[in-house]
């Protein structure tokens, strides 16, 4: 039973019925129907005996006495159908003029008239052809107490009244004096009409028809199933297909570490049974964990840990097979007193192998030159090296504060390391005249420092697809050997590298590898 789409019955349930409902009100119910309301039928024997009745006790017979017992009767003719009605449509033979006889048990007729036309055309179906002399089919059979009604053709929702005045007919078997007659009898029908077409009571439509709530209290049922069924499912519908369970251990890259936490928690809200951990501690940091962790177990490992790096691993790690994620860009940041927004390639280089050691030699403040780097294990260090610094390594670390020159240190450039791209960040902002690096997500949403040109280029996508700007590298995942397909790690790389996952990228600054001309390689054009 769990496994029966229950939600999905309840919609077609909701849409078939409506359906077929309308289709049965309009196309078979409402296909050609005649109907009749008695709007009124009343007895005037009171009036007659009251002092007051004055024109009442005059009605008579075609100068006959008075009536003795008048009633009085208003009947509505109707087409309540869904298409026009012609004269050939009523159920009679095509030479008769009558298409309706009405019948008053007990009564007589004393004369009809016709008091109300839906349409001022109706009017010559009650009249008699003054040229030929024919009769219209309005007649009055008094004794019997019928009335007869001419073949009315009818447009959708036309309509006319007749008024028949009635006396009571003598014979036993009658009501007596101040008792009810019985309801009119009305006879006719309609060819190719609802059912066997025979002419039938309608209702005046004041109250909301039973049919129509009884259709509202369905759809209103329906739509409480379908919206209990949401809830009591809620668990079991909103995990995706590729839903894994289990425990998952991101470690690596503090640079892309803002897409794997954001990642991480909306992969969690999706599967609830995936409880996944974020430990960013360095590019060469996660693939020595994740190696050590796969030689120690290589079966749990290679579903439960994953590491990030910012570009290749190289050489070492075996075992390591890598998928690229993402394109990541980097800019370098510089304090806001250094009075330098530009640097050419030439300029970095410069920089960092101690040729300039106060930025007033490249047009800036009067302020040292101080450096803020990353350790030797950073991924982000190593792209700044290969990208800007044309794989020269960065100066060594002379200074713990980024301020002061250690004891001891040899005498260049003053640089400082710090542990991850926020404390680069943080280093940066409160040392006068310090540069640093950064990946752009993390830099584009600090006010403290700013992002430095390179060659005129500021850091942007297009810039790095053109090659106009230099400092980008492929983000990288690794896996110990290759992950059970339902294991926690493959579902998480699935899940990274689908439309969901790209929007997670993209809202860092970073960019997909499948909006890339070579997805494979992950590399601007």
């Amino acid at each position: 039973m769990s496994n029966i789409p229950w939600e999905i019955i309840l919609a077609v349930v909701g849409v078939v019925v409506p359906v077929v409902a309308a289709l049965w009100e309009f196309v078979v119910v409402g296909r050609k129907r005649l109907g009749y309301r008695v709007q009124m039928d009343t007895t005037a024997t009171d009036e007659i005996h009251s002092r007051y009745a004055g024109a009442l006790q005059q009605l008579q017979e075609d100068g006959q006495a008075p009536l003795s017992e008048p009633s009085f009767v208003l009947l509505r003719i109707e087409n309540n159908g869904a298409v026009h009605i012609d004269t050939s449509d009523y159920a009679v033979l095509d030479d008769q003029k009558v298409g309706i006889r009405v019948r008053f048990p007990g009564r007589r007729v004393a004369g009809i008239v016709v008091t109300e036309l839906s349409d001022e055309f109706l009017r010559p179906a009650f009249e008699d052809d003054p040229e030929t002399g024919a009769r219209s089919g309005l007649n009055v059979r008094r004794a019997e107490g019928v009335i007869e009604l001419p073949k009315v053709p009818m447009n959708r929702s036309a309509h006319y009244k007749v008024l028949a005045a009635l006396d009571r007919a003598p014979g036993d078997g009658r009501p007596g004096p101040g008792e009810p007659y019985d309801d009119p009898v009305v006879i006719g029908g309609i060819k190719g009409g609802v059912g066997n077409g025979r002419i039938q009571p309608t209702r005046s439509r004041v109250r909301t028809p039973g049919l129509t709530m009884a259709m509202v209290g369905f759809l209103v049922m329906i739509i409480l199933g379908q919206l209990a069924l949401s809830l009591t499912q809620e668990d079991a519908t909103a995990a995706p297909l590729d839903c894994a369970k289990g425990k998952l251990t991101l470690g690596g890259s503090t640079a892309f570490a803002p897409v794997l936490k954001e990642a991480a928690k909306t992969y969690e809200d999706t599967c609830p049974d995936a409880d996944i951990a974020v430990s960013a501690r360095g590019s060469l940091q996660g693939l020595r964990d994740l190696d050590q962790a796969g030689k120690d177990d290589a079966d749990a490992a290679s579903g439960t840990r994953l590491a990030f790096t910012d570009g290749a691993k190289g050489n070492g790690f075996p075992q390591l097979l890598p998928r690229p994620v993402g394109l990541s860009l980097f800019t370098l940041v510089i304090s806001k007193d250094a009075g330098v927004a530009d640097l050419s390639p030439d300029d970095v280089r410069r920089v960092y192998a101690g040729d300039v050691r106060n930025w007033k030699e490249l047009d800036g403040a009067d302020l040292p030159v101080r450096l803020v780097g990353r350790h030797s294990d950073s991924g982000t260090r190593k792209t700044l090296e290969r990208k800007l610094l044309d794989g020269t390594r960065e100066p060594p670390e002379t200074s713990d504060d980024c301020e002061e020159r250690g004891e001891g240190a040899p005498d260049g450039v003053l640089r400082c390391e710090r542990g991850s791209t926020r404390e680069v960040l943080d280093a940066v902002a409160r040392t006068p005249g310090a540069l640093g690096y950064s990946e752009l997500g993390a830099a584009a949403g600090r006010r403290d420092v700013l992002q430095t040109r390179i060659g005129g280029q500021a850091a942007t996508l297009a810039g790095a697809d053109h090659r106009a700007y230099p400092f980008w590298e492929t983000e990288y995942a690794y896996t110990y050997a290759e992950p059970p397909a339902g294991s926690l790690a493959a579902g998480f790389l699935r899940y990274l590298t689908s439309e969901v996952g790209w929007d997670v990228v993209r809202a860092h600054g970073h960019r997909p590898c499948s909006e890339l001309r070579n997805p494979v390689l992950c590399r601007p054009e």
